[in-house]
């Protein structure tokens, strides 16, 4: 198995695993999943990813639970993101956000306790409350860093603006935000901005909820419209998924699969870009390490960029309702 390589998160902050473990997953109730969790945490820990990215808000806190088991006598090898302020519905649509800062700090007392952990090493508002002033948002975390509970202030899905104020009021090393070979609006102006504040570059959803591997998502309730993405409705997919071909025959080619040359490509962007990728089960550890030994040569990049030109997927990442809290 290819070993894992670090990359240092942002221009000032800690060397990392070059991927992320998402550990939006472990979220779900009852024994067995939870030692199913643990187990798949463990052994992406054996196979070196530091990075575990959690928030208290995946399933009510059972992740963050799930996640503080599984480093339990090996802290000292994870390094742990975890994101706040998202008021869930039962069947996990977003309903509400929570930035004032009192909040901020009761989020970060419950997430502490349930990691089993004395200092969060990255800790982030994963949306921006509209009715909190984001200075305010930022300045509870910077607290909790002078406090000595976190160690690093990260943001997520904000735009360049939003960008800049939050590191104004207190140092960002990392941003968190939508990118793959199926959404790169942030190269037009997050990602330069990001480089020149020296903010490293956390990509999720990096295989677009399975459009790129043509493995869609189970169904979900349909009065949850936060998984109804119209890029994955309907037309929009099949027109999607026709785009994708290119994708498929390059990994055919390669010998290797649509979703490890997916992950290869977002890493192929810059050394300042840590992708955080789903592992569903301790067997799918060695195949998402597959990504690493894959090298893109410069034609390669240049097909698949045309291919997936920015305008090239049609429908939005996300329902309406749920873009009215994400970045553009």
């Amino acid at each position: 198995m290819t070993k894992m390589p670090t990359r240092r998160l942002g221009r000032n902050g800690p060397e990392v695993s070059a991927l992320g473990l998402g550990c939006m997953s472990y979220m779900q109730p009852g024994a067995e999943a939870g030692r199913e969790a643990v187990r798949t945490i463990q052994a992406a820990l054996d196979a070196g990813f530091i990075f575990l990215d959690t928030a208290d808000f995946y399933g009510s806190g059972i992740s963050e639970m799930n996640v503080g088991q599984a480093i339990r006598g090996r802290r000292e090898q994870a390094f742990l993101s975890v994101k706040f302020g998202v008021q869930m519905s039962p069947t996990q649509g977003i309903i509400g956000l929570d930035g004032r800062p009192k909040s901020v700090k009761n989020f970060a007392a419950y997430s502490l306790r349930r990691l089993g952990v004395e200092v969060i090493d990255l800790y982030q508002p994963a949306r921006v409350d509209p009715d909190v002033p984001y200075e305010e948002t930022i300045g509870a975390v910077a607290d909790l860093i002078q406090e000595g509970k976190v160690r690093y202030l990260g943001v997520s899905e904000v735009g360049a603006d939003l960008l800049r104020r939050a590191h104004a009021v207190h140092p960002v090393t990392a941003l968190e935000i939508e990118y793959s070979l199926a959404c790169r609006f942030i190269e037009a102006e997050i990602l330069p901005t990001a480089r020149e504040l020296g903010v490293g570059i956390v990509p999720y959803r990096i295989l677009a909820d399975g459009l790129l591997t043509g493995v869609r998502p189970q169904a979900q309730p349909p009065q949850d419209t936060h998984f109804q993405v119209p890029r994955m409705q309907g037309e929009n997919y099949v027109r999607n998924r026709e785009t994708a071909k290119a994708l498929d025959a390059m990994a055919a080619a390669k010998g290797v699969t649509p979703a490890q040359l997916a992950i290869a490509w977002v890493l192929s962007r810059g050394d300042d870009i840590v992708p955080i990728t789903g592992i569903s089960c301790p067997a799918r550890v060695v195949e998402n390490m597959g990504a690493l030994a894959i090298t893109l040569t410069t034609a390669e990049r240049a097909e698949l960029d045309r291919a997936f030109a920015p305008d090239a997927i049609v429908g939005a990442r996300y329902p309406e309702a749920v873009m009215e809290w994400a970045a553009r």
